[in-house]
């Protein structure tokens, strides 16, 4: 059987990736730190999906709220487009009286 390890800490993992960041080669990192090139690939991987579904999400969130502000304002412009109406009409009756 294969030789197991607990699993490696988070704030190794982000170490590990961070340094990939910064510019140090993943041949380098497995050389230099015990992880292998695979499971460092994995880190960096799960990094970059973990941050598109934070932006992802954040965006999304974004979009909501400005479309929910875009339809309020839409309902305000349209009730006083029906005032200006009413009021045009009004003002159009009284000078016809006159």
């Amino acid at each position: 059987m294969g030789r197991t390890r607990p699993p490696y800490l988070p704030e190794y993992r982000e170490q590990i990736v961070g340094l990939h960041r910064s510019g140090r080669s993943i041949a380098s990192l497995a050389r230099d730190f015990e992880p292998s090139e695979p499971t460092i690939r994995n880190w960096i991987r799960e990094t970059r999906s973990d941050t598109r579904e934070h932006e992802d999400s954040s965006s999304t969130s974004d979009v909501h709220e400005e479309l929910h502000r875009l339809r309020r304002e839409v309902a305000t412009l349209k009730m006083e487009r029906e005032i200006l109406e009413k009021a045009t009409a009004w003002f159009a009756q009284k000078t016809v009286l006159k």
